[in-house]
């Protein structure tokens, strides 16, 4: 795209990751918010509509079941992808793989996320990272809540001249929060089998010169992900020095527990008070008076907002793909602008 007009924007999958991407859309000056699509007819749906988007079937198959619930619905997806310079598919894990095959065929750029593999696309994206990479293709895959974390917080450091080997232990959350009561796991804890687990290959797939191995389990909550890391890095360095390389990433913010944020829940808790939509943490919150320096060895714990944090690449790869932003920083800062991030602080 190289006129000025906005860019045309279908959201595919009206769930945890969709809603809150069209919300995010519909926040950029840049954008239009041409519809959503999904096979539901209950709430989340008539949220869609209650937000004044158009609502379309994601299935045909499913469009009398819609209309019968009293939905308006304007179309089937090939509608909606009609109307559209580029589909942001928030389908749910495997689903999206089966979509790709019509998003070629209508000649459609495409966003798929992280439950998709990296061979879906061929590329896998994370703004602060690999944006010039993205520029003009016709498709990425905008990575999971945990690699996100992973590589923004990895190249952080490396850009600082900080990073040499990175091992990280991963506390994921059971499910989402909204269907804790479907499933998920209570009075137990779920190892992943394989070491590595696979966060850390698929950090590889976006910068594949991390040195990077990672151990996850499953554990009985839904607020969000926890994740420790133990850094070496190639020289000595300050406790300051490192302070100051994550403070260069606008998209990782540093907390204190001595300020009353020594929890998963007082972080959620202060992001509905400075009035974030659905309560969303976009950034890193990276705990900086646990962060520890022992000459080359460093050591960090972080949150992560599972339903969040990948909002804002998602945004930003809108735009790369569609050409309507080659500066990289230009399209982060102007995401972070819209969405608000980078500015909370709790001091």
């Amino acid at each position: 795209m190289t006129d000025m007009r906005p860019i045309r924007v279908a959201v595919n999958g009206y769930g945890v990751i969709g809603k809150r991407v069209a919300d995010a859309v519909v926040a950029q000056e840049d954008m239009d918010l041409v519809g959503v699509a999904d096979v539901t007819s209950d709430w989340r749906a008539r949220m869609a509509r209650a937000k004044g988007f158009a609502l379309y079937a994601a299935d045909p198959d499913r469009t009398p079941a819609m209309r019968e619930a009293g939905l308006d619905v304007a179309g089937g997806l090939d509608d909606l992808l009609a109307t559209a310079d580029i589909v942001v598919d928030s389908t749910p894990k495997k689903v999206a793989v089966r979509n790709v095959e019509t998003y070629r065929e209508r000649g459609i750029r495409f966003i798929v996320h992280g439950g998709e593999k990296h061979e879906v696309t061929g590329h896998s994206f994370v703004a602060e990272a690999n944006y010039a990479s993205a520029i003009g293709r016709d498709r990425t895959r905008v990575v999971s809540c945990n690699t996100t974390s992973i590589v923004r917080t990895l190249t952080a450091l490396k850009v600082a001249g900080l990073l040499g080997s990175a091992r990280g232990t991963l506390l994921r959350r059971a499910t989402d929060p909204w269907e804790s009561h479907l499933g998920g796991i209570m009075n137990t804890l779920v190892p992943e089998p394989d070491i590595p687990s696979h966060q850390g290959p698929d950090a590889q797939s976006v910068d594949p010169d991390l040195d990077v191995i990672t151990m996850a389990v499953k554990v009985p909550q839904t607020l969000a992900h926890l994740h420790y890391w133990s850094v070496r890095m190639p020289r000595k360095a300050s406790k300051d020095e490192v302070l100051e390389a994550f403070r260069a990433s606008s998209r990782i913010a540093l907390i204190r527990m001595a300020d009353g944020l020594g929890a998963l829940n007082a972080v959620k808790e202060m992001m509905a008070d400075f009035g974030r939509p659905n309560d969303s943490l976009y950034e890193v919150a990276l705990w900086e008076d646990m962060l520890k320096v022992e000459g080359d060895e460093l050591y960090y714990a972080y949150m992560v907002d599972n339903q969040a944090i990948v909002i804002p690449e998602t945004i930003d790869a809108i735009r790369a793909l569609t050409e309507a932003e080659r500066d990289g920083s230009a399209s982060i800062a102007r995401t972070n602008a819209a969405l608000g991030v980078g500015t909370f602080t709790a001091t």
